[in-house]
C-alpha cells in the first residue's frame, strides 16, 4: 500500500478536526498532499469528512480513513506503516502517547504532536531517543502553541543578534475585542482536553526531577550574569507580570539549550511571564495558579478540578469547546527580550551590552495557531529532512527545525516573527 504524506491521528477530537480542517482548507503548502485520517470509529471518521466537504466544497473521496486505537498497538502500528508522518492529536499525551511513539518508531514513521506535557515529552525523549535515531526517523513534541512561540523565538533571536545571546525573558499577552468578553465568559476559552492536560501537568510534575536528573545527569556550567526570577509579580511596560507556570515552555527551551550545550554551544538561560493590563485580574490569576498546583497535590481535590472546569477556572474551560467566533478574534503575542553582548566583546568580564527584542504573534493561540504549528511542522519534516540534524531521534522543534523554513512557513500562515529593537 502507498505510504500517505501524512495521518492526522485523534482527527476527531476537538484538537484533530481543526487539524484536519486546516488541510482541507489548501493553500500552496498543501498541493498534491497525501493524507489520512485516523481514530477509534469509522463512522465518526466518515462523518468527519462529509462535514468538511459541506464546509469547504472540495472533493475529499481520496482522504484515507483508518481505524486504530491507542488501546490496540496492533492497530496503531498498522496506521503508522501507511504514513511518513503521523500527527498526533490524541491526548491527555501522559495516558495515551508512549504507546503511538512506541509504534511510529516500530514502523518507521516519522511522528509530530502538540503535547504541553512536559513529563511526557521528557520521558519519550528518555526511553526513545536512541530507537528513534537506530530507526531513522524523527520524533518531534510540543509543535504547537505551547511551545513553537518560545522555542523557535529563542532560535530566531539567535539568528539576528550577531553577538553572544546569554539570556531571554518572554513576555505573553492575550487580547479579545470588548464586544466578545461576555461570549468568552458564556462558552470559555480553552476546551476541556487542554485543561485536563494542565492538571495532568500539574499531578505528575513530582516526576520531572527523577526524569531529569536520567535524562541530564550532568549539570551544566553557571554562565553569568545569571538570570534571576523577577518575583511573583513585577511591572513591564506599564503592565502586571506573573511567572508563566503552567506551560511547558521551560522545559521545552531548556532541553533545547541541554542539547545545544551537549553539541559545545553556550546555551541561553530562559525565563517566561504572563502580561496584563489589569492588576486585579493579574492578582486573581497568580492566586489560580497556586490553587491549581496545592490541588493537583491530593486525588480528591484533582478531580474536583477536572469534574468542575467551569468553576475552578472562572468559567474560561468548557467541555464543548470555545465558540468560533471568540478563537478566531483572539490575539497572541509574544515579547523576547535578549540580552548579551556584541560581536568582539569580553564576555567574560564585561557586562551585556547588547539587547534585541523580538515578536511572535498571530490569532487563536490554543487552536488555530496552533493547529498551524502542528502542521507545518509536519510539512517541513515531510519535504526538508535533508535540512534536519543527524538522521532521527527526539528532539525539540528548535533543535529539529532550526535549518529549515519552518519559520518563512509560519509567516506565511498567520504567525509573524520579527524583531521590533536593536539596541
Amino acid at each position: 500500500m502507498l505510504r500517505l504524506d501524512l495521518v492526522i491521528f485523534g482527527a476527531t477530537g476537538f484538537t484533530g478536526r481543526k487539524a484536519a480542517e486546516e488541510v482541507v482548507r489548501g493553500g500552496k503548502y498543501y498541493d498534491d498532499l497525501l493524507w489520512g485520517v485516523a481514530g477509534r470509529s469509522r463512522d465518526k471518521l466518515e462523518a468527519l469528512i462529509k462535514e468538511l466537504t459541506k464546509l469547504t466544497g472540495r472533493d475529499l473521496s481520496n482522504v484515507r480513513i483508518i481505524v486504530a486505537d491507542v488501546k490496540d498497538e496492533p492497530s496503531l502500528k498498522a496506521m503508522c506503516a501507511q504514513t511518513k508522518i503521523l500527527v498526533n492529536c490524541c491526548g491527555p499525551y501522559q495516558f495515551y502517547g508512549e504507546p503511538v511513539v512506541r509504534a511510529a518508531i516500530q514502523a518507521k514513521s516519522n511522528y509530530v504532536d502538540i503535547t504541553a506535557e512536559p513529563q511526557f515529552a521528557e520521558k519519550m525523549q528518555l526511553l526513545y531517543d536512541e530507537q528513534a535515531r537506530a530507526a531513522g526517523i524523527y520524533i518531534v513534541t510540543t509543535c504547537g502553541f505551547d511551545c513553537i512561540p518560545n522555542d523557535m523565538g529563542v532560535e530566531f533571536l539567535k539568528q539576528h543578534f550577531d553577538g553572544v545571546l546569554n539570556s531571554v525573558e518572554s513576555y505573553v499577552s492575550v487580547s479579545l475585542p470588548s464586544e466578545l468578553n461576555l461570549e468568552a465568559v458564556r462558552s470559555g476559552i480553552v476546551n476541556f482536553g487542554t485543561w485536563e492536560s494542565i492538571v495532568n501537568i500539574q499531578t505528575n510534575r513530582h516526576e520531572l526531577a527523577t526524569l531529569r536528573n536520567k535524562l541530564y545527569p550532568d549539570t551544566m556550567p553557571e554562565y553569568k550574569p545569571k538570570l534571576k526570577s523577577r518575583g511573583a509579580i513585577h511591572k513591564r511596560d506599564g503592565r502586571y507580570c506573573i511567572p508563566f507556570t503552567v506551560s511547558a515552555d521551560h522545559s521545552v527551551v531548556n532541553r533545547t539549550q541541554r542539547e545545544l550545550y551537549r553539541d559545545g554551544h553556550r546555551p541561553v538561560q530562559f525565563r517566561a511571564y504572563f502580561k496584563f493590563s489589569n492588576f486585579l485580574f493579574t492578582l486573581l490569576l497568580a492566586f489560580a495558579q497556586m490553587m491549581l498546583i496545592l490541588m493537583t497535590k491530593a486525588k480528591f481535590t484533582t478531580q474536583l478540578l477536572l469534574t468542575h472546569p467551569r468553576l475552578f477556572t472562572l468559567g474560561m474551560v468548557s467541555r464543548k469547546g470555545p465558540k468560533e467566533q471568540v478563537m478566531n478574534n483572539m490575539h497572541f503575542k509574544f515579547e523576547l527580550v535578549g540580552r548579551g553582548w556584541e560581536k568582539g566583546a569580553d564576555i567574560e568580564s564585561a557586562p551585556p551590552n547588547k539587547t534585541l527584542k523580538a515578536r511572535v504573534s498571530g490569532l487563536n493561540p490554543g487552536y488555530g495557531a496552533t493547529v498551524v504549528a502542528l502542521i507545518h511542522c509536519g510539512l517541513t519534516m515531510l519535504r526538508e529532512q535533508d535540512k534536519m540534524p543527524g538522521t532521527g531521534g527526539v528532539m525539540t522543534t528548535a533543535l529539529a527545525f532550526s535549518n529549515t523554513s519552518l519559520i518563512q512557513r509560519l509567516n506565511e500562515n498567520n504567525f509573524k516573527f520579527e524583531i521590533i529593537d536593536n539596541s
